[in-house]
């Protein structure tokens, strides 16, 4: 699998550079995912600019890393799908719970909008908490 990674303030991007990702390729992202999402940063942005076409395992794998990075507090963003790639993903029911932005920049701006939301209720937590 060719992919580069590009690590930013708040998040890391890496774009898929294959043009087709079959169920064989699973483990190696598996891994690399999980890789990216325990260093610092935390938030991920996927961009599948370079992808042509997808086996449904490769979706499969890609929610359910969207739930993990959901539940631990951090973002995982998918951009730059091909209309090829959308139309595969809106007939599956991953469609409904990947996070997915049409450019690479509009999925910077929800990992920072997210950072702030997270932020925000971080701090109305504390609030919250010494007011009892």
């Amino acid at each position: 699998m060719h992919y580069k990674i590009d690590t930013k303030e708040k998040f890391s991007v890496l774009s898929l550079l294959d043009p087709s990702l079959s169920s064989n390729l699973v483990p190696e992202l598996n891994d690399l995912i999980k890789k990216l999402g325990s260093n610092s940063p935390k938030n991920l942005v996927l961009n599948l600019e370079g992808v042509k076409d997808w086996d449904l395992s490769i979706m499969e794998l890609l929610a359910q890393h969207q739930e993990v990075f959901y539940d631990n507090n951090t973002s995982f963003v998918l951009c730059c799908l091909s209309d090829d790639l959308q139309n595969g993903l809106d007939s599956t029911e991953f469609g409904e719970v990947m996070n997915l932005t049409p450019t690479e920049t509009e999925a910077w701006d929800i990992v920072q909008m997210e950072e702030i939301e997270r932020e925000l209720l971080d701090s109305d937590d504390m609030e919250f908490s010494t007011q009892e």
